[in-house]
């Protein structure tokens, strides 16, 4: 998601303290908001977990990008992924690829680009099977609502839910895909889950969002 130049990350790592990190994070702004004072999703998640994320998140990145040089280090979400023993990747995006790529309109065919109505084609489950192929369980994140409450992006409300619904029936291909809903976690009107723009998370909605993501992979730790 689109972040402010003092948030952008180039690359965000959280660093391991005492044993070699399991668990690596990508995504957008969503994921590395608040990581220069270390209380992003990955340090949430982090805490939650009593074990190291590393996080190579970057605010602004997209699933589609085209540029090689800014997308090779992490605008695309893609190559965010580094080598590495990775039981887990939790990862989001898509936001960026219909905010900024078709302004949150008429935005089918890039839809279409990033995943297929059946979930099974697309830059997106490519994506997920990739790493899946690397070994790793995969837990791809959705974006917070704001019910009740005017967004910036409110006119993206139905692009997003559509993505989403084609994510999780991605993630019911595989047993080693979880898709991590977000739709239910802010309560109607509250404004506390998210910083003043109404887009990113706040450092509650961070925290949040952590735990919730850190619940899916104590359930599904070694399940392959």
């Amino acid at each position: 998601m689109l972040s402010s130049k003092a948030d952008v990350v180039a690359k965000n790592a959280v660093v391991p303290q005492e044993k070699e990190a399991r668990i690596l994070a990508m995504g957008d702004s969503m994921m590395a908001w608040h990581s220069l004072t270390q209380k992003s999703v990955s340090h949430a998640l982090e805490n939650a977990l009593g074990e190291p994320v590393a996080s190579n998140a970057v605010s602004g990145a997209r699933v589609l990008y085209k540029l090689p040089v800014s997308g090779a280090m992490g605008m695309k979400i893609a190559s965010q992924y580094r080598n590495g023993a990775w039981d887990w990747v939790v990862l989001n995006g898509g936001g960026n690829d219909l905010w900024l790529g078709c302004g949150c309109g008429k935005c089918t065919r890039k839809l279409n680009k990033l995943i297929s109505e059946d979930g099974k084609r697309g830059a997106i489950p490519m994506l997920v099977q990739e790493l899946r192929q690397k070994g790793a369980q995969v837990a791809w994140v959705g974006y917070l609502r704001s019910p009740g409450v005017w967004s910036p992006i409110e006119s993206c409300r139905d692009n997003g839910e559509a993505l989403e619904a084609r994510i999780a029936k991605l993630a019911a291909l595989d047993r080693g895909v979880h898709f991590v809903s977000l739709a239910d976690l802010v309560p109607h009107g509250d404004r506390s889950f998210h910083s003043g723009d109404m887009i990113h998370p706040s450092l509650k909605g961070s925290r949040e969002i952590g735990k919730r993501v850190a619940a899916v992979i104590a359930t599904h730790d070694k399940v392959q």
